[in-house]
């Protein structure tokens, strides 16, 4: 369950700041900023639900689905299409994000 949480979060994390962004950078309305808010109250909500042990390693690992998810937002959200530069960061990001979550650890 760790990567749908990690994704429901980056979701909610990018929705969040992206209110910032469009209040401050487009000249949105100051409204933008209520759901933004509760968009970011949800992302900490979420990265507590990770079934991890400890804080840190939950937030280093969730880097890398952050990434990741970032550029799916350029492109599904903005309209800029990531270029191959942009896809194989993402991978090895997540490749990063899998050896935190998954490596043998022991007791």
């Amino acid at each position: 369950m760790t990567y749908p949480i990690y994704a429901a979060a980056a979701l909610a994390e990018i929705a969040g700041c992206f209110s910032f962004w469009a209040w401050l950078r487009l000249e949105k309305s100051p409204l933008w900023l209520a759901p933004g808010l509760a968009c970011l109250v949800l992302f900490a909500w979420l990265l507590t639900l990770a079934p991890i042990d400890a804080a840190g390693r939950a937030y280093a690992a969730y880097g890398g689905v952050y990434i990741a998810a970032s550029l799916l937002w350029l492109w599904l959200a903005e309209g800029f299409r990531p270029d191959r530069w942009d896809l194989i960061g993402a991978a090895i990001c997540i490749g990063g994000a899998s050896v935190i979550l998954f490596a043998p650890r022991g007791a």
